[in-house]
């Protein structure tokens, strides 16, 4: 659709761009919230350096292990260590709110708006600051939630005893064997309700969020409506930020707002209508406020 993907980083005066972002979200129709991982980030959920080491310095000394992110990919020798790992994981990035206020402070932004959040975080964030659960969609899984590893059918399970059991008992890196979870259904390891692959279970839950944002994006698409994401990457582009300048271009009386630090751009065809801040998205948020 878009001629040249040529980007814009972000343009004039700070405080400029503030003054103008708020007047576009205080005069909106709707706000469609994007989320990606640069926000819980800028929340303090990093996966890296002293969080990091705080939580798994023996697995880093044992394994090798140099970050959150790469660790789940790591090819551990049995279900203990890999549940013992996985449980911390959960634990701390799900179970446990956000050091500092972004998501409480993004919640006073819009709560008094029509608003929709689409986010490709799994770290329940959103909700864990108050936001209407029924204005959220996590596209891509939640921490808190174990699926079928086969999948032998279409439900996912709330893992929070499980974890936290795991977590009391662990020792030496690994958890006892009767803890590691199994399908109810077919007996096999259950896994975590992440998207990595064509095993990633959609349950009831995600059909009928997935109705609410496409019944709001229906509904407010061609009003005066603000996209605006925020520290989303170049991972999974096709979920939250191809769409987004689509449906801004599309509509002459919509509005993309970029925030994120080092990758704040749009396409050509939308810079008219869009902001570019890059800048720490805990800062923009809370000028906004």
């Amino acid at each position: 659709m878009f001629s040249k993907i040529t980007i814009m980083n972000s343009t004039g005066n700070y405080s400029q761009q503030i003054e103008q972002i708020q007047a576009k979200l205080n005069n909106a129709d709707a706000v469609v919230i994007g989320a990606g991982a640069g926000l819980s980030t800028s929340a303090g959920l990093t996966y890296s350096g002293e969080r990091f080491y705080k939580h798994f310095s023996d697995f880093a000394e044992k394994y090798g292990i140099t970050d959150m992110y790469s660790g789940g990919f790591y090819p551990f020798p049995d279900q203990e260590t890999f549940w013992a790992w996985w449980s911390r994981h959960i634990f701390f990035n799900r179970y446990i709110k956000a050091p500092k206020p972004v998501y409480d402070n993004l919640l006073k932004l819009v709560k008094d708006k029509n608003y929709f959040v689409l986010t490709t975080n799994v770290d329940h964030q959103f909700q864990s600051a108050g936001f209407d659960k029924e204005r959220l969609f996590y596209t891509q899984g939640d921490y808190g939630l174990f699926q079928c590893s086969v999948p032998c059918h279409d439900k996912t399970y709330d893992n929070y005893d499980t974890v936290v059991s795991m977590i009391e008992q662990q020792e030496n890196m690994t958890v006892p064997t009767e803890l590691i979870p199994r399908c109810p259904v077919c007996g096999k390891p259950m896994t975590m309700n992440l998207r990595s692959d064509d095993k990633f279970v959609e349950d009831e839950g995600w059909h009928k969020a997935a109705e609410r944002y496409n019944s709001f994006i229906a509904e407010n698409k061609n009003k005066n409506i603000v996209y605006l994401e925020l520290g989303v990457g170049g991972n999974t582009p096709v979920i939250i930020k191809y769409p987004f300048w689509q449906l801004t271009a599309q509509n002459k009386n919509a509005s993309y707002i970029c925030v994120n630090l080092g990758e704040s751009y749009c396409p050509d065809e939308i810079t008219e209508q869009s902001f570019c801040v890059n800048t720490d998205i805990g800062k923009v948020i809370n000028d906004l406020n």
